[in-house]
């Protein structure tokens, strides 16, 4: 059993399923209201029977997929690292980089991501197991597991529970308190794709829960020296060994490390905001999920995720997260087996009136990125413009800061009058 599903399972209680409101005490929609307690509970067994069909058939095929996935990402970038020996020569640099970047993206992706969900631990591999294996990426691996598949998995799109909506630094819900910070986010999300490693790393260290008060010293001081000794030791392997090695393409292999491991950033980055940004993916309050049995769990998984069309390479460098309603279902199905049930699966919500929100990579990347632009202004307020609410948010800011300019200044002034 996954942490995942470990998680999942204490989260969801066992009390009686009950008719929810249409709307929360805030005013929001909730999009289950026209869904009887009866109902809800026949969706949540329908996919319990659904998780067990497919599990119950895991087997060879299965095996035979990870392990030549795994073998193929090897050598793309075994080859692509010996080419770029001789990167001085512009096809070899070109090769070389192009493969390069498809292999670290697949390892992210495809392999990683997935084994660390506990998606392969069932063939009791030692060395394809998400209590062993360690990606090549600058977040620790326990570090993410538990930032990702314990909070992200157990709260998704929950407001102020799910830190991965805005993860600290973006606002990109009406139920986010809105702050001046909010008005460049479209540049931060900017960076943040460029330098995405090490923003989740950054983020995987919970740096906000620790000068919140909510995280010891000593726990987040153990988390900086792994994260500090991980991405030394990725900084070393392709930004010295490798150009190092490559003699007279020193420059060049570094150029195409560097190259490679944007691209990679910007890659995934894109993927993962696509997965519950997009216009349609609901959110939700805090009070609703008090109570939520194992149906309403699924449900919200379904509703607070959305897919990405496209074919079976689009799927292969997705990591399958274009089939994010699925793996939100059951994170620790084996990937490839995603395709397999998301017919299923849109049928099952159809039925139900609910809408299982799916388009092409340009479309949703696009969508996200309007609901980070959308939500960097403030909401608009009866008697007050949006102009107005940034105009006031800054003068305050400016007030906060001549305020603490004058405490530092004024004991010193004191002291030499004295």
């Amino acid at each position: 059993m996954t942490a995942t599903t470990e998680v999942r399972s204490n989260r969801i209680t066992a009390s009686t399923p009950q008719q929810r409101a249409e709307t929360s005490s805030t005013g929001r929609r909730n999009p289950i209201a026209h869904l009887s307690p009866a109902d809800i509970e026949a969706i949540g067994r329908e996919l319990d029977e659904l998780r067990d069909e497919v599990l119950g058939s895991r087997g060879a095929n299965d095996a035979d997929y990870i392990r030549g996935v795994i073998r193929l990402q090897r050598m793309l970038e075994a080859g692509s690292r010996v080419m770029l020996l001789f990167s001085k020569f512009p096809p070899a640099f070109i090769a070389g980089t192009a493969g390069l970047t498809f292999a670290k993206i697949i390892e992210n992706t495809e392999i990683g991501h997935n084994i660390l969900h506990g998606q392969w631990d069932w063939m009791r591999d030692k060395k394809i197991h998400s209590s062993t294996w360690e990606w090549d990426f600058a977040s620790p691996a326990d570090q993410w597991k538990r930032s990702h598949n314990v909070e992200h998995h157990t709260y998704t799109n929950v407001v102020g529970m799910d830190n991965d909506l805005g993860y600290n630094i973006m606002r990109v819900d009406s139920g986010q308190e809105w702050e001046l910070k909010h008005l460049f986010q479209s540049v931060t999300n900017f960076f943040t794709m460029l330098f995405f490693e090490y923003g989740i790393a950054a983020y995987d260290m919970q740096i906000k829960e620790w000068k919140d008060g909510k995280r010891s010293t000593a726990e987040f001081k153990a988390d900086l020296t792994a994260t500090l000794k991980k991405i030394g030791k990725q900084f070393s392997k392709d930004y010295v060994v490798h150009p190092l090695l490559s003699g007279p393409s020193a420059l060049p292999t570094l150029a195409a490390n560097v190259i490679a491991n944007t691209l990679r950033n910007i890659w995934t980055h894109s993927v993962i905001l696509c997965g519950h940004l997009p216009e349609g993916v609901e959110t939700f309050e805090t009070e609703s999920i008090e109570g939520e049995t194992r149906g309403e769990w699924y449900l919200r998984q379904m509703l607070g995720s959305a897919n990405i069309t496209g074919s079976r390479v689009m799927h292969l460098m997705t990591g399958h997260l274009s089939h994010q309603i699925e793996h939100h279902l059951f994170p620790d199905m084996p990937s490839n087996r995603y395709p397999q049930i998301a017919p299923r699966v849109q049928e099952l919500m159809e039925r139900h009136n609910l809408r299982y929100v799916s388009g092409p990579l340009y479309k949703q990347v696009f969508s996200a990125w309007r609901t980070v632009l959308r939500h960097s202004l403030p909401d608009k307020r009866e008697g007050s413009s949006r102009l107005r609410e940034v105009a006031g948010a800054a003068r305050d800011a400016v007030g906060e800061v001549v305020r603490n300019t004058r405490g530092m200044w004024l004991p010193r002034r004191a002291a030499v009058a004295s």
